[in-house]
């Protein structure tokens, strides 16, 4: 399935400039037996743990797949470990340790791995529940976090929005993933890989069963 165009878009939507082959390299590698056992490449084991249960947290199983059942973990570890470069990947390495340190002072656990969804959604849902202010003083302090990195400093950031801004990163980086699936693409939203006959105004409801389409 050709998905040149959407992935270009949604990289850039992201803030991230990425050649849109690459982004196409990172969704076809993730093809992988149901059963298998994954190790991360870019995160830590437990990391990887974290991750493919949050994922599913953002977007569970209801009619359609689970965002780790169409493997959105494997693409996010391909694309910090791909796309990211250098000083975004300490980011994400700092941000996802420290929601995994308020998660596991919260359990009473001792190792990520072992942290439930139960057990980390409450983590996930405060981080994501700020207001409209908050979230703008947020973007503000990792902004001044970045430019700090940029000029040698020492950065600070506090432990709160750090959680924010793996959370919001994970957010968007699991709908894109999603969105971006084969599956998704092929039997979740509208797809028709040779065009057919131009209808401008036609109703969506009537031409898709309004569904988006996936080109």
């Amino acid at each position: 399935m050709d998905r040149r165009k959407a992935l270009r878009n949604m990289g850039l939507a992201l803030g991230y400039t990425v050649a849109t082959p690459t982004l196409i390299s990172i969704v076809e590698s993730c093809k992988q037996e149901p059963s298998f056992e994954w190790t991360p490449d870019f995160f830590s084991k437990d990391e990887g743990a974290v991750l493919t249960k949050l994922v599913d947290i953002i977007l569970p199983k209801t009619d359609t797949p689970s965002a780790s059942e169409t493997q959105v973990h494997l693409f996010i570890d391909r694309f910090a470990l791909e796309v990211m470069d250098e000083k975004q990947q300490n980011f994400v390495k700092m941000s996802i340790g420290r929601f995994i340190e308020k998660a596991l002072k919260d359990s009473g656990k001792e190792k990520g791995g072992e942290l439930s969804a139960e057990e980390l959604e409450p983590v996930l849902a405060e981080a994501l529940s700020v207001s409209k202010e908050d979230e703008a003083k947020n973007f503000e302090a990792i902004k001044q976090y970045h430019e700090a990195v940029a000029e040698g400093k020492e950065p600070l950031l506090d432990d709160g929005i750090s959680r924010f801004a793996f959370a919001n990163n994970l957010r968007g980086l699991t709908i894109m993933g999603y969105k971006t699936s084969e599956y998704v693409g092929e039997n979740v939203l509208a797809y028709l890989p040779v065009p057919g006959e131009f209808i401008a105004c036609g109703d969506l409801q009537e031409l898709t069963g309004g569904k988006a389409w996936s080109l």
